[in-house]
């Protein structure tokens, strides 16, 4: 990229996440005068915010009003990438979704409408909202592909207000808002069970990646659901934190760009490399598929995101995962900590 974020004014919603935090850490390489990260640390654990004299951090949620009016109205670039993670989280407990995805944008916007130095806001919005609900051959999902009124969560749902809300301001209040359509995101700081407790179990497995890689080290059975015949698009952290960077940079305000690998790999596929990486000689459990899911098959195409930001994914699936089943060797503890005390929230339940 031509020009960097060297000195600039920054604030992450959502900074202490496992997207949020990779991507503060590319930022701080460009040595920004300041980074501001607020997160309620819903689904975030605070070793992930960085120990640096950049980071300004702010415990609690952008819906938060007092939050809100502290934020420094010389800001100039945004990324919203708080949400609340996983669609069965969403369907456990939609009030909990709007509050921490739907809400999050609407009050992040309304603040943020008049700051005078806004050069770039960027939204993590979600490839699932679009994508074509097909169990046959996928074909790649592309930016102007055509939303359904039916959706399988509230989680898309919201994420698709977010779009539908960040337009709004850019016509109404001239907000640079640009969209970054996210597809599966996989990689090191990525904690099983970080943040509070949600309800359900699925505040520890929310995830496919990190579920499987730690069953895996500890050699139990991965769970397949439908056989592992779903497909996804997985995009490594360190390649979707450098996608973020370029939308930051080169997005044009009112687009939308996907921020993808290109790449489709089947959950089967996924959990024998997995199982290959970690050496699990556990074979997988064959389940049915989930009630909700209707998703199928599904990856983004990367034409636009190449073209207009030139962006391309430079990590593959099967070395992204060697350094993220490395990493999760290595941040065992961590880990552990997490499931534990979600442990015993469940064991209450």
């Amino acid at each position: 990229m031509s020009e960097t974020y060297k000195g600039a004014k920054i604030l992450v919603v959502g900074g202490a996440g496992f997207v949020g935090s990779n991507l503060v850490l590319k930022l701080l390489e460009q040595a920004p005068e300041r980074v501001v990260i607020v997160d309620n640390l819903l689904s975030a654990d605070i070793t992930n915010v960085p120990d640096h004299p950049a980071v300004d951090y702010r415990y609690g949620s952008i819906t938060d009003d007092k939050i809100l009016q502290e934020l420094p109205e010389d800001t100039e670039y945004v990324w919203h990438l708080s949400c609340l993670h996983g669609n069965q989280s969403s369907i456990a407990d939609p009030m909990l979704d709007h509050e921490n995805n739907t809400l999050t944008t609407l009050k992040l916007l309304e603040r943020i409408k008049d700051f005078p130095s806004l050069k770039k806001v960027v939204y993590a919005a979600a490839g699932c909202a679009v994508a074509e609900k097909t169990f046959d051959e996928a074909e790649a999902t592309f930016e102007d592909a055509p939303v359904s009124l039916y959706h399988d969560s509230p989680y898309s749902i919201s994420k698709i207000i977010g779009e539908f809300y960040g337009n709004y301001y850019w016509r109404r209040h001239d907000v640079p808002f640009v969209k970054c359509r996210f597809q599966n995101v996989y990689g090191p700081r990525e904690i099983l069970g970080a943040g509070r407790w949600r309800g359900t179990r699925h505040t520890v497995w929310r995830n496919v990646t990190p579920t499987f890689i730690w069953k895996a080290l500890h050699h139990e059975a991965l769970p397949l659901d439908n056989g592992g015949f779903a497909s996804r698009d997985f995009i490594f952290v360190e390649d979707m934190a450098r996608g973020l960077m370029a939308a930051g940079l080169k997005g044009e305000a009112g687009e939308v760009y996907n921020l993808a690998s290109g790449v489709e790999t089947t959950i089967k596929d996924l959990a024998e490399l997995i199982n290959e990486l970690t050496g699990n000689p556990t074979p997988a459990d064959i389940a049915p598929a989930r009630d909700w899911d209707r998703s199928g098959k599904r990856f983004g195409s990367t034409e636009k995101s190449k073209e207009k930001l030139g962006f391309e994914a430079q990590v593959s699936v099967r070395d992204g995962l060697e350094r993220t089943v490395a990493w999760t060797r290595d941040n065992q503890d961590r880990i552990e900590r997490c499931i534990r005390q979600h442990d015993w929230f469940m064991a209450r339940v």
